[in-house]
């Protein structure tokens, strides 16, 4: 689990995604399906992109993903394990009225 919850996961991914220029300019979006690893010690590991969009908005999801701070490790009969999670990181450009 993420500290803080699911919504403090997603804050955190809304103030550090930055959009890469060239989607900006080619009006490219969507989502990018992130999996990774949460290791037994709460770090993120063997990430992979389930479901891309674009090679742009694809590298800007996992560099994101890579910099997230630690999470709290799974647990199964009380002993730490690795566990996949499956992170949709969404891409869209705000409408600009000329």
């Amino acid at each position: 689990q993420f500290p803080g919850g699911e919504g403090e996961l997603m804050k955190y991914l809304s103030s550090n995604v930055r959009y890469p220029t060239m989607a900006m300019e080619n009006n490219v979006q969507g989502r990018v399906i992130v999996q990774f690893v949460v290791t037994k010690t709460g770090k993120v590991g063997e990430i992979k992109v389930a479901r891309g969009v674009d090679r742009d908005l694809d590298k800007e999801a996992v560099r994101v993903v890579r910099s997230l701070p630690n999470f709290i490790p799974g647990k199964m009969n009380g002993q730490a394990v690795n566990v996949w999670y499956t992170l949709p990181v969404t891409f869209k450009l705000q409408g600009v009225a000329n």
